[in-house]
């Protein structure tokens, strides 16, 4: 199970996607909620009860020097980078933090796509770097949430010039922290696929990092090149989000679980985001997963990730085992604590 945003318990019963989707889905988010263990069939819980005074009335705690520099990636293409970038923008958006939101995928970018705001992207970086146009220009400023901007390198079907790279993007960076309206809170970089060039530019002006992979074998091993190249280039707090999570498929052994990629990997996990078919229809709706309502459990969980990235806090997978039935192999149920 994936746990509230603010929940902290030194332990919590395993419970189902039912109740999960159950709790959520009540009007009441602003009243403690006390969580029962459910009724064991074989053996009971040790813990009778486990109580968890859920806060959503207070915002989170913004830890480090503002503005944060968080760079997107993930070296395997199609893991889910843009819309982590989409999703994790939007709900700290929403909690009242401004983001500027850059697309550093210049050939094929996709962010404006899912964020809806395709149609209102007129200037890009390029036309800020010649000359063109203004910084405050090429910004695209969500009509949702005004404290939420869009920022594209350039268009997709120009020609990007040989001179931009990375010392382009650290200067466009410092342009943004030093622009009169403002230092953003958060300035979040979509990093393209793979290790070439184009991904040395999108890290350069990052201080941390969010690494995005899905449980299979390929995933992994890109995800673990990335690490090695994002320490070599300085960035030491590297966070993982473990993407397309199914439990029936843990359960039978055909999927990694969480608890097997962040021992794999050793990186601190920000978040396990469930796979969900809504991803695709939000997707084609420019209309972000963040914002649905009812909330799904994809949609909880990026919000759940968007709140320990603000606090620099992270969650650990955990592995608790059941009593075994009818002869059978044991199986194991994972829910997250912090």
């Amino acid at each position: 199970m994936i746990l509230p945003t603010n929940a902290r318990a030194s332990s919590f019963p395993t419970t189902s996607l039912h109740s999960a989707t159950s709790f959520y889905s009540s009007n009441n988010f602003f009243t403690p909620l006390t969580f029962k263990p459910l009724k064991p069939k074989s053996k009971p819980y040790s813990t009778t009860l486990v109580k968890s005074a859920l806060q959503w009335n207070r915002k989170p705690q913004l830890a480090g020097d503002t503005p944060r520099v968080v760079v997107i990636t993930s070296g395997k293409g199609g893991v889910g980078k843009t819309t982590t970038t989409a999703n994790i923008g939007l709900s700290l958006a929403r909690l009242d933090f401004s983001v500027v939101a850059i697309d550093a995928d210049v050939g094929l970018r996709n962010l404006d796509l899912l964020l809806g705001l395709e149609n209102r992207v007129n200037y890009t970086v390029i036309e800020v770097l010649n000359g063109d146009c203004r910084l405050d220009q090429a910004l695209v400023r969500d009509k949702r949430w005004s404290n939420f901007e869009l920022l594209c390198i350039s268009k997709p079907r120009s020609k990007l010039p040989i001179g931009f790279g990375g010392k382009a993007l650290v200067w466009l960076v410092d342009a943004l922290k030093s622009r009169q309206e403002g230092s953003p809170d958060f300035i979040i970089i979509d990093c393209p696929a793979g290790i070439d060039a184009g991904f040395i530019t999108a890290i350069t002006p990052a201080n941390e990092a969010v690494l995005v992979t899905t449980p299979d074998i390929t995933s992994l091993r890109d995800a673990d090149r990335v690490t090695g190249l994002l320490e070599c280039d300085g960035i030491r707090d590297i966070k993982m989000i473990v993407n397309r999570v199914r439990t029936d498929m843990i359960k039978g052994e055909d999927m990694m679980s969480v608890l097997d990629v962040q021992e794999m990997l050793g990186l601190p996990l920000l978040g396990a985001i469930p796979e969900d078919a809504e991803v695709i229809r939000s997707t084609n709706r420019g209309y972000p997963l963040v914002l649905n309502k009812p909330p799904t459990l994809a949609g909880l969980a990026f919000e759940q990730a968007a709140w320990r990235l603000v606090e620099q806090d992270s969650m650990q997978a955990v592995a608790v085992e059941e009593e075994p039935k009818r002869g059978l192999w044991k199986s194991y149920i994972f829910s997250f604590h912090w």
